[in-house]
């Protein structure tokens, strides 16, 4: 195949006329006007259609030019989103969020507004799980009437042709700021490995790394509250690998501080807080895909402390000091007709988590200070279903489910304490039952009402109604599988 230069197009096009003129034989001075006018309007369009082009041309360049270098290695189509996700997150080293690149703007930002009115039943300052050790600072429903809740702030964007870097702020109702996320990640290492370092979410499970603006309920299942106090962040370093495979098949390792709960950060040197993740995934095919995987986390503590009450009734302090291990199964199935989620979908989700804590346990109050052995092996899990019945609309059902199994305490045993002094660890299996219903006008608009029957407490039912704005502005990428 060949190309004609501009020149060579005109000259062509001269010579088709002259050619037909020649022809024809001889002809009139009205007819050579007549022809000459046709020749004019020929190279007037051969003109206007090659500066089109070339203006074309000039303009694809110039975007090529601007993209930011692709990442290392794709997740394989198992795991690509079925329909543009409402309230998205930031975008990911690599993608183009928009309709620009995603150094059009450098850093990207974005912002997450959220809001909610909250009518509860029970007295939310008196939150407490029960039968599990309290983290110290409850997530629970949060306060009644009107409150501004969470928004974020992103900053993000490629730094060079290998690194990405992330910095997600949380600011609450009460005017606090909190680091999210603050991290770098490698875009340009072989063989489908990836590392990110500086503080982000675990990848343990599967919704401890969905920030609170992507969850399909107004709050985390308790199984996350009770054991890792909502949302697990690690400060330190993850490494990855993905498999060249059809099949996703992905492996990680992290470790840092592990200060975040069931952990505390030690007073001596060392790493605390390791993990290992499997996940694998597929489609089932052209309308569901499907990702499972197996998690293990392990956390020290060095007197981890919580307050109690004693079998009279008076305040007491008691810390832990040990080892804390836990180990999570997670599963989630994804449905839409050929892959087409803007008018039906279906999301089915669940996590099963068990922990086992071993070390000592010290009991303070005003007249003595004792400690003992403490072992506890305690589990939970949360089934959850989302279904688009609707362009726009979502219908939500979630049951969550806790077990404070086998507490062996070490002072109780020995007959220097009753049992009834460790108020917090009386045995129970909390339950609720959270229902929903939301709006997305747009995907950067969600508008939710979530009503919840919750049977967490030892002895009191709490029956609850908020109703949750979330706004996105900015530039923001699609959410993960």
């Amino acid at each position: 195949m060949f190309h004609l230069s501009r020149s060579h197009a005109l000259r062509a096009g001269a010579m088709l006329v002259l050619l037909s003129v020649a022809l024809a034989g001889p002809v009139r001075a009205s007819e050579l006007g007549d022809l000459r006018a046709q020749l004019d309007a020929l190279k007037s369009d051969y003109q206007a259609k090659i500066d089109a082009l070339e203006a074309r041309v000039a303009q694809l360049e110039a975007q090529v030019a601007a993209q930011p270098p692709p990442q290392a290695q794709q997740a394989p189509p198992a795991l690509a989103e079925q329909a543009p996700a409402p309230m998205p997150e930031a975008a990911p080293p690599g993608a183009a969020p928009g309709g620009g690149g995603a150094n059009a703007f450098n850093p990207a930002v974005s912002v997450i507004l959220g809001g909610r009115y909250a009518q509860l039943d029970a007295d939310p300052s008196t939150y407490r799980i029960a039968g599990f050790m309290p983290a110290g600072d409850e997530v629970g429903p949060g306060r009644r009437g009107f409150d501004l809740g969470e928004s974020e702030l992103t900053l993000s964007a490629n730094v060079d042709p290998y690194f990405y870097a992330n910095l997600t702020a949380s600011l609450t109702g009460d005017d606090t700021v909190t680091v999210e996320e603050a991290f770098v990640k490698t875009i340009a290492l072989p063989d489908g490995l990836s590392l990110k370092a500086g503080r982000f979410f675990s990848g343990i499970g599967y919704l401890n790394e969905v920030h609170s603006h992507a969850w399909d309920f107004a709050d985390q299942p308790l199984v996350y509250q009770a054991m890792f106090d909502g949302q697990l962040a690690q400060d330190g370093a993850q490494l990855k690998w993905l498999a060249p495979t059809d099949l996703f098949i992905e492996l990680g390792a992290e470790s840092g501080g592990g200060a975040q709960f069931p952990g505390t950060r030690l007073s001596g040197n060392g790493l605390n807080g390791g993990a290992l993740l499997f996940h694998v995934g597929n489609d089932i095919g052209d309308s569901a895909s499907w990702r499972a995987g197996v998690s293990w986390l392990s956390r020290r503590a060095e007197q981890r402390g919580f307050d109690d009450v004693d079998a009279s009734g008076a305040p007491v302090f008691d810390s832990f000091t040990g080892r804390s291990r836990t180990w999570i199964a997670d599963a989630i199935l994804k449905w839409a007709p050929h892959g087409n989620g803007n008018l039906r979908s279906l999301k089915l989700q669940g996590e099963y988590l068990q922990r086992t804590e071993d070390g000592q346990l010290a009991f303070s109050d005003t007249a003595q200070q004792l400690a003992g052995g403490y072992h506890a092996r305690q589990s939970g899990w949360y089934v959850q279903g989302v279904y688009q019945f609707l362009p726009r609309w979502r219908f939500g059902l979630r049951y969550d489910s806790l077990d404070s199994g086998d507490v062996a305490i070490g002072l109780v045993q020995q007959g220097l304490l009753p049992l009834a002094d460790f108020n917090a660890l009386a045995a129970a299996s909390p339950t609720r039952t959270s229902a929903m219903f939301d709006w997305n006008p747009s995907e950067f608009t969600r508008l939710r009402l979530q009503y919840a029957w919750d049977d967490a407490r030892a002895s009191t039912h709490d029956r609850q109604l908020m109703l949750q704005y979330l706004y996105a502005i900015g530039a923001h990428g699609a959410h993960k599988f």
